[in-house]
């Protein structure tokens, strides 16, 4: 790829000037936000706070690596991708938990973006050698964060119906069915919600999106159609590591929720918020009573004033409301 000629280089010179003034259209969500009560401004800060800080370590990170130009540091930074995304999902983005969800995250992603990004880079995009890491890291990097997204979804539906409707996979139990075939119905829907938004960007890619990828090659000075290509490999490339992780993910979520002896095991899934959420709430200064007060996991509470003064509490719309008893 020769940028060196390329007039596109010269007017894409950004300072951190240009990302404050970038900012404001964070600040224009806040105020929405404010105006129409959504109550996610700080979240909206925070997310672009931690965007920030973690485009600028990754970009000190692929710096390095781009100089050394050591296959086991571009080892290294895919394993700590994946690490990383694996820890997104599990503390970040899932609502509900089961045992040892951590490692099959990880083996779900790592299983399905590894050989993915190694055959595709090597064969489908005809990059010698494959770990070339100006090349090899970004494609590994957009294929866990499509993996992230797909992965999410499919446990999160998965844990949902063991969660919510229990009896039916019961009833397929209790008349002689495996675990598998019990659980088969719930990875199929599992899976078919993950492609979906893949299926749905793929549709729409190039008529009314540019993707990302695409623009950035173009900016790097690629021609057109060459920056074309690249962009449907790379989406053929994230809509198999979408389907093969989550599939893998949903499984063995399934696995673990339904044991050998094909009883469903609830006492394996956790609903509460991570640990991490939770040291945050009682390092924060609010304490058992307030803690056990709040809304978790979008479900109503209803439990006596910490004041023991005959009064209940109820977790409505507006927040929390004094009952008079009766």
């Amino acid at each position: 790829m020769d940028v060196g000629d390329s007039p596109v280089t010269d007017r894409t010179h950004l300072t951190y000037l240009n990302v404050a003034l970038g900012l404001s259209f964070i600040a224009f969500n806040s105020f929405l936000s404010y105006n129409f009560r959504l109550g996610v401004g700080s979240a909206l800060f925070t997310a672009a706070l931690r965007c920030i800080i973690q485009l600028a370590i990754m970009s000190l990170l692929l710096k390095q690596i781009f100089e050394t130009n050591n296959p086991w540091a571009v080892a290294g930074l895919a394993c700590l991708l994946n690490v990383l995304g694996t820890t997104e999902t599990v503390i970040n983005k899932s609502k509900r938990r089961f045992e040892h969800m951590f490692p099959s995250v990880l083996i779900s992603m790592m299983g399905a973006t590894v050989p993915v990004s190694l055959i595709g880079s090597r064969f489908a995009m005809g990059i010698t050698p494959f770990w070339t890491p100006d090349q090899y890291v970004p494609i590994i990097g957009m294929l866990c964060g499509g993996t992230v997204s797909g992965i999410n979804v499919a446990v999160s539906y998965a844990l949902k119906e063991l969660h919510e409707n229990k009896d039916k996979v019961e009833v397929y139990l209790a008349f002689g069915a495996s675990r598998f075939e019990a659980s088969k119905p719930i990875v199929r829907e599992a899976l078919r919600l993950a492609l979906t938004p893949n299926i749905n960007q793929l549709s729409v890619i190039g008529m009314i999106s540019i993707p990302g990828m695409m623009t950035g090659a173009i900016l790097g000075g690629s021609s057109v159609e060459q920056a074309a290509k690249l962009q449907m490999v790379i989406m053929f490339m994230i809509s198999s590591c979408t389907a093969l992780s989550s599939i893998v993910s949903s499984c063995l979520a399934m696995t673990v929720m339904i044991d050998g002896e094909h009883r469903i095991r609830s006492d394996r899934m956790d609903t509460r918020p991570h640990a991490v959420w939770r040291a945050r709430k009682w390092l924060s200064g609010k304490g058992k009573e307030t803690v056990a007060m709040e809304e978790m996991n979008g479900e109503d509470r209803v439990g006596l004033l910490p004041g023991g003064n005959g009064g209940r509490t109820m977790n409505g719309r507006g927040g929390y409301f004094l009952v008079p008893s009766a």
